[in-house]
Formats: structure tokens, sequence, C-alpha cells
């Protein structure tokens, strides 16, 4: 079995303006022949120009959501066409903060990830239970309920990965300890071979919540961790690059 080619994919939220391009170019000048993919995700503002300005390196640009829909009267959503159009490549779905500030169901998320395939964007899906469902006993059944709801057939055979970010680590500076985040790569692992058969095996599993230089390398060499989704220290050039390097 051939391992998923990592990835390390960082997430801006809503930081950036043209200034920040600044920092991509470090990212894209600091790599080296590394094993991993590398993509950085502005908000929708930033696409195209980040685009232009990577253009000539192996950054990939992404996006940060998409709307379910091609186009339509969605004041203010933007449409995966849309981002595709202006240069995304990857798109983060599902992440904890639009499931619970926009309130984004696993059926919603679902139906965006079709939309992303539709314009031929490659998505980031992302799962992760809250502190109290862990502390009931209920994130392995929280997190493989997520798999299974937000991940449509039509991603069978198709470029992919999953995001695995506990919710009580996003931005907290707390992380599970190793043997929490192999368990639940491994479940999650598990879920994706009871959906997709041996396609399950392709997808890398990403881990977010709180990665930075200093516990990188020890994340990512994790059983079943294939990757990270980066917050906040994707902003930083030395920082994200930090990460990379961990691999």
């Amino acid at each position: 079995m051939t391992a998923p080619t990592p990835l390390i994919a960082g997430n801006w939220k809503m930081n950036g303006l043209a200034a920040s391009i600044d920092e991509a170019r470090l990212v894209a000048a600091g790599l080296g022949a590394g094993p991993a993919r590398v993509a950085i995700c502005p908000p929708a503002t930033l696409i195209h120009r980040l685009g232009e300005a990577l253009s000539a390196s192996a950054v990939l640009v992404g996006a940060q959501d998409c709307h379910d829909q091609p186009a339509g009267a969605f004041t203010g959503d933007i449409a995966a066409e849309m981002l595709a159009d202006a240069g995304a490549r990857l798109v983060i779905l599902g992440h904890s903060e639009r499931r619970a500030g926009h309130g984004e169901s696993d059926e919603l998320v679902a139906r965006k990830v079709v939309a992303a395939l539709r314009a031929r964007l490659e998505p980031i899906v992302c799962v992760g239970e809250t502190l109290e469902q862990r502390e009931a006993g209920g994130a392995l059944a929280v997190v493989t309920g997520q798999v299974r709801g937000s991940l449509p057939r039509d991603l069978d055979g198709r470029a992919y990965s999953v995001a695995y970010e506990p919710v009580w680590a996003i931005g907290t500076g707390l992380t599970p300890t190793l043997a929490e985040i192999e368990e639940m790569h491994t479940a999650i692992r598990a879920t994706l071979r009871e959906r997709f058969g041996a396609n399950g095996d392709n997808p890398a599993i990403l881990y977010g919540g709180s990665v930075k230089p200093a516990n990188a390398a020890e994340i990512l060499h994790a059983a079943e961790v294939g990757g990270a989704l980066v917050g906040g220290a994707s902003l930083k050039a030395a920082d994200f690059l930090g990460i990379v390097r961990g691999l």
C-alpha cells in the first residue's frame, strides 16, 4: 500500500490584506524539495492575487468555503466555480467555525463537497468533536459520524483529504495526546475504508488544532497523520515553514 502524499495547508481564516502576500512569497522561497504538498488558503479577496504571486512556485492556493450552488440569488456567497475561476485549486469545507458559527450540517457540507468536485476543486473536509463530546466519551462516534455524513459517494476515486480538528484545540494552545490523535486518525481511516473500500486508503488525513513548529514533527510522524491544517501559525512564513519542515 502506498502512503497518501502529505499535505500541509495553511488556513488564514479572516486574516490578510495585500501586504500579507509577501509572507506567502517567503513561504514559496523557503520551500525545499520536501515530501509534502503545501497550500495556502487565504480570504477570497486574496485568492487571485496570491495565485498570481505564487504561479511560478510549488505552493497551491486554496479557498476556505464555497456555496453548494453554481450561481443564483445568494448575496455574499461564493460559488465553487468562482473560486476556481479566481485561481483556487483546493477548498476547505465543514470547518468547525462554519459548523458552529453558521449552523452547517453534515448534509450541507456533503453538498458543498459535490459542488467543489463539480468545479474541479480538491476538498479538504473537516471533522472534529467539542470538549463536551470528548469528556462524555463520544468523540469517536461524533467524528466517524461526521465522516460518514459529510463525505458523499461522489468522492470515491477522487482527490481529497480529511482534516481532524478537535474543536477544543483550535486556537487554544491545547493539543490531544499523540495516543488520542492516533486513535482518532485510525478510526477515520477505518471509516473511509468502510465507505470507499480500497480507495479509502488514498486520502491524506490531516491533523489541525494548535499545530506549531515546536510540536509539528512529533504530530506529523504519528500513525495515520498525513499532514496538517494550520491556522494562526500559517500567517507567518517562518512559523509555517517550521511546520512544513517537521515532515
